[in-house]
């Protein structure tokens, strides 16, 4: 059964070498680039893969939705520039596909482990991820602009095996991502109408922090275990605060 590999990229010249490099078992990879100032197009033509270039436009499923369409086998593998495919995971899914013919299933959730500040992170909401990546291509399409999830039809299984997730190299990076993605996600809210307060504003933080470090055992992750226990808080704190100010700044425009 072949399997196309779809990567979205943005200046994402450190990683996406290491990303295709673990992709070379699919028989298609294609990379969605947003039009990348660095090298990272070049980089993913040298290892043999279509690059196609189109502008995310703050819209992931969009995105995603765009490399189901250029795809050319039934089954698709969706990765990240700074996830890798493990030798595990890879042998994991052509077992699974070879055997398929016989079994009505239409997607398979991988599990993911991050990597923060040089640490595998084992524990806490990073520690227990299931992601659902790979599909039959016209089992369903991919909804929300950010935290976005592919809406698949039908039996799906979990892989055994793990994608390991790259994505927080320094602090400094991690917070511009959280910065970015609480800012779509706060204007995602707002289309969809939802309200917040100051309440919530105090509340839901404090309780995810709780939930990570403690409930679900962020705290066994030691130092980077806190430290990402409280900067996935700190998330949930800007998304409602900006909706706040979405709410606030409404009301001035309809008083004056």
């Amino acid at each position: 059964m072949k399997i196309s590999a779809i990567v979205l990229a943005k200046n994402e010249e450190k990683d996406i070498g290491r990303c295709l490099d673990g992709l070379k078992w699919c028989d298609e990879i294609i990379v969605i680039d947003d039009f990348s100032e660095d090298k990272t197009a070049n980089i993913a033509k040298d290892r043999g893969a279509k690059v196609h270039q189109r502008k995310l436009n703050n819209d992931f499923s969009r995105q995603r939705n765009f490399g189901l369409k250029k795809a050319k086998n039934k089954w698709v593998l969706f990765v990240d520039a700074d996830e890798v495919v493990s030798p595990n995971l890879s042998l994991e899914i052509v077992r699974h596909l070879k055997k398929i013919k016989n079994e009505k299933v239409y997607g398979f959730y991988l599990k993911r482990k991050d990597f923060f500040l040089g640490k595998r992170l084992n524990h806490g909401e990073a520690g227990n991820l299931r992601l659902l990546r790979l599909g039959i291509k016209t089992a369903g399409k991919w909804e929300g602009k950010v935290h976005e999830k592919w809406k698949i039809k039908g039996r799906k299984k979990s892989l055994k095996n793990y994608l390991f997730h790259f994505s927080h190299p320094s602090l400094n990076e991690f917070l511009k991502k959280i910065n970015f993605y609480s800012s779509l996600r706060a204007e995602e809210l707002k289309k969809q109408k939802k309200r917040t307060n100051w309440l919530e504003i105090t509340i839901f933080p404090l309780a995810k922090f709780i939930k990570n470090y403690f409930f679900l055992g962020g705290f066994r992750d030691s130092t980077a275990g806190f430290i990402f226990a409280v900067i996935m808080s700190f998330h949930s704190f800007l998304t409602r605060s900006k909706l706040f100010l979405f709410q606030f700044n409404g009301k001035l425009q309809k008083n004056r």
